[in-house]
């Protein structure tokens, strides 16, 4: 045996590290960066309410289950602090200027204030500081970005990166179907299975829109139930539908349709379904539709091909 032959990669490894198109990590780049700041962008304002000691504070409650980690109001001008930095370091993510940096700072900023208000603490709120970490690892930095600009401005003849290192965008790809079972598990133990009109109770919640209002008094009842179990089908079946080829496509479609709808019948739930929307594009949207989407910016802007490594 060759010693090449000894040191290449298992399959179920070259399956991780095997190259994707950086337009994928780019896509969570952009979009989730932007979806995680637009939400909370109404903490933001309130800042030393928020995780300052201006407003109300949960106590210490001493080590109860309910409280597995307990993290001191900051003093307001500290509260105010964190903001900016969360805000900097999300805005240089988001344009890809020292893109590794920015990413881990930005979300090291997330997980603490997921832990600081845990009673304001929202899926996103959770999902935000893993996604900043799948940005951080994934050379998210290495084209359509300033870092991709200031390195060809410095050396014309650098390459222009056509694909990653697919370590993140699997991660992503493993972590939607697994998100998406563990929900659907959780509504069968429910009422899911039992009720055909949960689906439809909760068009009348305090998240309701003009959308959900109107759809609610136009369509049958049996739609409503319909939609119920396809999408209890959709969110438990997650990890054979994105698993298996014939189906992915339908997968993304459902799920990318599933998350618009959600989020103009459920208001304050409108940057979850755009985080999800963006984590769903990123990690299955077919490698065709990817470079016709980026295809214009890739002609301009991609004259070498390389390969970023993570």
């Amino acid at each position: 045996m060759s010693r090449a032959t000894r040191n290449a990669p298992s399959k179920p490894e070259a399956f991780f590290i095997a190259p994707q198109p950086v337009e994928r990590i780019v896509t969570l780049r952009v979009l989730a960066t932007l979806a995680i700041l637009s939400f909370m962008s109404t903490r933001l304002v309130h800042a030393d309410h928020w995780i300052g000691d201006a407003g109300f504070w949960v106590p210490d409650l001493g080590g109860d289950w309910r409280q597995p980690v307990y993290l001191a109001a900051l003093p307001s001008t500290l509260a105010w602090g964190l903001a900016a930095l969360m805000v900097v370091s999300g805005l240089a993510t988001l344009v890809g200027f020292r893109t590794r940096a920015a990413a881990l700072v930005f979300g090291a900023t997330l997980f603490y204030v997921a832990l600081a208000d845990r009673l304001s603490a929202f899926t996103v709120s959770k999902l935000a500081p893993v996604v900043a970490l799948t940005i951080a690892m994934g050379s998210a930095g290495a084209a359509y970005s300033v870092d991709s600009w200031l390195r060809r401005r410095k050396d014309p003849s650098a390459p222009a990166y056509t694909h990653v290192s697919g370590g993140s965008v699997r991660f992503l790809q493993i972590l939607l179907p697994v998100f998406y079972c563990a929900s659907g598990i959780c509504k069968a133990k429910g009422d899911w299975l039992d009720r055909g009109d949960v689906l439809f109770t909760h068009l009348h919640d305090s998240y309701q829109t003009s959308v959900s209002l109107f759809l609610a008094n136009t369509m049958p009842a049996w739609s409503w139930t319909a939609m119920q179990w396809t999408t209890l089908i959709f969110e438990a079946g997650a990890p054979v539908l994105f698993w298996l080829r014939p189906t992915r496509l339908i997968a993304l479609g459902y799920g990318v349709a599933m998350h618009f709808m959600i989020g103009l019948m459920f208001g304050p739930v409108k940057w979850f379904s755009l985080l999800m929307i963006a984590m769903l594009l990123a990690a299955y949207l077919p490698d065709a539709a990817l470079a016709r989407i980026f295809g214009a910016l890739r002609a301009r802007f991609v004259r070498r091909e390389a390969v970023a490594s993570s």
